[in-house]
């Protein structure tokens, strides 16, 4: 690859690491970053929060092996955070490495943060009063009764969205409101930004993945997960309209509560993770621009950096 004088002759390529949690994305892009001199720009939408850390898997500073990292601790648990706002963060980012020759390899779960990042994708626009008339319907009726709407206009967005999201339901049914159209037809096109992109898709198969899945909460709560989320709570989490959503964290502020034991909150973050990735998994083999590489393959950086050196 080029170094030094050469390096600015030749366009960075946009290096997206995708896949399931708990798949193995983050080794991977740490060694694509190390072999292309790149940087690791976050696409997960909850490792945006300052002290988030155990229950996002946020690597730790110790692990990053002297690679930068961006979006990372940005705001508190208790401001919101938006798709769009994200993609001009992200953005900006990956201008300004790619200004100075350095890769940007994204790694992160959110697949909606990551398409809107990488994808031609205009957000519509707001309105504060229908978002507020929604939010106060949400707080009244609850999560289900608005997802069971959405599913009426809108099936295929409803597929999308987990009932527990409620922002993401509200922001739907806004979208639908203002434009008389469905959400789903609002969400990114399959054409990158820039034609310079390639997505890396960590595959694994599904009884590996959750065995992975229960031992990351086993080591997670090991490591003061109880705690941290604790510490979250004197800080405003609940209040978040953004990180309160979390997966995880909502099962330990239940169990905080006094509403469920340790072991009950376990595994019912055992359980929602592992329908999350049911999902991430099932939104990104609809994307055949995706090159997959098995997770434990030895040579599946070579079959990566081979794909990226294909759209250099």
């Amino acid at each position: 690859m080029p170094t030094g004088s050469d390096r600015s002759s030749t366009v960075a390529p946009i290096v997206a690491v995708v896949g399931a949690t708990a798949a193995g994305k983050t080794s991977l892009s740490l060694d694509l970053a190390e072999a292309l001199d790149g940087e690791i720009v976050n696409t997960d939408a909850m490792q945006v929060y300052r002290g988030m850390d155990i229950g996002t898997a946020k690597v730790r500073p110790e692990e990053r092996r002297g690679i930068p990292h961006h979006l990372l601790d940005l705001l508190d648990v208790t401001e919101p955070a938006t798709v769009a706002e994200f993609q001009r963060w992200a953005r900006d980012a990956i201008a300004d490495l790619r200004a100075l020759g350095r890769p940007p390899v994204l790694v992160g779960g959110s697949a909606l943060y990551t398409r809107a990042v990488v994808d031609r994708f205009d957000f519509p626009g707001t309105d504060p009063a229908v978002r507020t008339r929604l939010e106060a319907e949400l707080a009244e009726q609850g999560e289900k009764a608005l997802h069971d709407r959405l599913r009426e206009l809108d099936p295929e967005a409803a597929s999308r969205i987990l009932v527990e999201n409620g922002r993401r339901t509200v922001r739907a049914l806004e979208v639908i409101e203002l434009t008389g159209r469905p959400f789903s037809a609002s969400l990114p096109t399959l054409e990158y930004a820039d034609p310079h992109t390639v997505q890396i898709g960590v595959d694994i198969d599904r009884p590996t993945l959750d065995a992975r899945i229960a031992q990351r909460v086993d080591e997670m709560f090991d490591a003061g997960f109880v705690a941290e989320v604790a510490r979250l709570i004197d800080q405003g989490l609940l209040e978040g309209r953004t990180a309160s959503m979390a997966i995880g964290y909502r099962e330990v502020a239940a169990h905080l509560a006094g509403e469920l034991d340790e072991a009950g909150a376990r595994e019912r973050t055992i359980r929602a993770t592992r329908r999350f990735a049911r999902r991430q998994d099932a939104w990104f083999r609809k994307d055949p621009r995706i090159v997959w590489v098995a997770y434990d393959a030895p040579d599946r950086l070579e079959k990566a950096l081979a794909a990226v050196a294909a759209v250099r």
